[in-house]
């Protein structure tokens, strides 16, 4: 099973992400900032982080670049509202890139996509 790590500051999309994740069988924490990211990362290992481009204090690039540079083989999906974030060149350290959306059949696909590359 494949614990997956959902950075988001709004408490509703990490609580959506929990149930539709864990019914596809993945093991869910979720964190509302980088720092409550960082001790999940510092205690427990992850197979995939889903992160949020725009969280409130800081920004999620930002965090991006952070994961990347401490955990080099821990694959990140850009998760947004926003797809200009795309073009954005500090937006390519991520795996994948996917805009939010009620049906969560894209995201769904990204993560198995991204979890059958980084498989061992």
């Amino acid at each position: 099973m494949a614990r997956l790590l959902v950075i988001d500051d709004e408490k509703n999309i990490r609580q959506l992400f929990t149930e539709e994740l864990s019914d596809e069988g993945y093991e869910v924490c979720s964190a509302a900032t980088s720092a409550e990211a960082e001790d999940y990362l510092k205690r427990e290992c992850f197979d995939l982080v889903l992160l949020d481009v725009q969280l409130r204090a800081e920004s999620g690039l930002e965090v991006l670049n952070n994961i990347v540079r401490q955990y080099a083989d821990l694959p990140v999906i850009l998760c947004t509202a926003f797809g200009s974030y795309k073009e954005d060149f500090a937006s390519w350290l991520a795996e994948g890139y996917v805009v939010k959306s009620s049906d969560f059949s894209e995201l769904k696909s990204e993560i198995r996509r991204v979890l059958k590359k980084y498989s061992k």
